[in-house]
């Protein structure tokens, strides 16, 4: 795959470009990712890639030319410009599995100052707004639809890592523990050392439904629940714990520090 931003700040991906991930990513020869400052197209005499609103108004509008010029310099006939911008469609988990899938050479367009100049739109295939609040520019938008389009790329990282993270099945992720067994009168749950990886995957689930419901319920609105899930939707309502996890419990004993 191939990313291409255009941006008047390109110094501002150094550090994302510079991710362990990313930067394997772009070694491995699974992405290219291409920086283009657009003050390198604009014509003007005095190096002005912006000017004041024609008709009044605050701040200063991005000039049409020198973005037009670039994006012809930049793209190909299977490229896909998106600009960043608010009346887009909010960017999700959804939309950069759509990316990954669909898009060979991706444009990214960065918008800067008060705005763009209306005219650029008609060269561009669509808008996306990482969502609904104020950014100085685009740039940090383009950096979050990088991340998460580049991490789902075959060979960017093991394929287990992205499958159980949060929003992939549309909830969050279930809860994760590191060693000691108990630290600061806090133990990890028992099930986990049961060494019966239904029973585990049972719980992840279980506690995804928990955390979902608490922290986002407007994902777990959207949820489409098995019998399963409502189980255990039940188990979490009446405050119970299933013969399931008290048999793996006791069965897995031996195996719990």
């Amino acid at each position: 795959m191939k990313i291409t931003v255009l941006t008047l700040f390109p110094e501002m991906f150094t550090g994302v470009l510079e991710n362990s991930i990313i930067r394997r990513a772009i070694a491995a020869g699974v992405v290219e990712i291409k920086l283009v400052n657009i003050r390198d197209y604009t014509t003007d005499k005095y190096g002005r890639v912006d000017s004041a609103p024609v008709g009044g108004g605050a701040g200063l509008i991005m000039k049409c030319q020198p973005i037009i010029d670039a994006l012809k310099a930049n793209t190909i006939s299977d490229s896909k410009v998106f600009m960043l911008s608010p009346k887009g469609e909010t960017y999700s988990q959804s939309y950069a599995h759509k990316i990954k899938d669909e898009i060979k050479d991706l444009v990214l367009l960065c918008g800067h100052y008060e705005g763009i100049d209306e005219r650029v739109n008609e060269y561009v295939d669509g808008f996306i707004s990482i969502g609904d609040y104020i950014l100085t520019g685009g740039e940090i938008g383009a950096m979050t639809i990088i991340d998460s389009v580049v991490r789902l790329l075959d060979g960017a990282i093991a394929n287990e890592s992205t499958e159980e993270e949060s929003f992939e099945d549309g909830c969050l992720e279930y809860p994760q523990f590191t060693e000691p067994y108990e630290f600061n009168g806090k133990k990890i749950p028992d099930v986990l050392y049961s060494g019966n990886h239904e029973a585990i995957k049972k719980w992840r689930r279980k506690e995804s439904l928990r955390i979902t419901r608490e922290k986002r319920p407007d994902l777990f609105e959207k949820l489409e629940l098995s019998k399963q899930d409502k189980k255990l939707l039940k188990e979490i309502d009446d405050n119970t714990i299933g013969d399931w996890e008290t048999n793996a419990i006791e069965k897995g004993k031996k195996f719990i520090k």
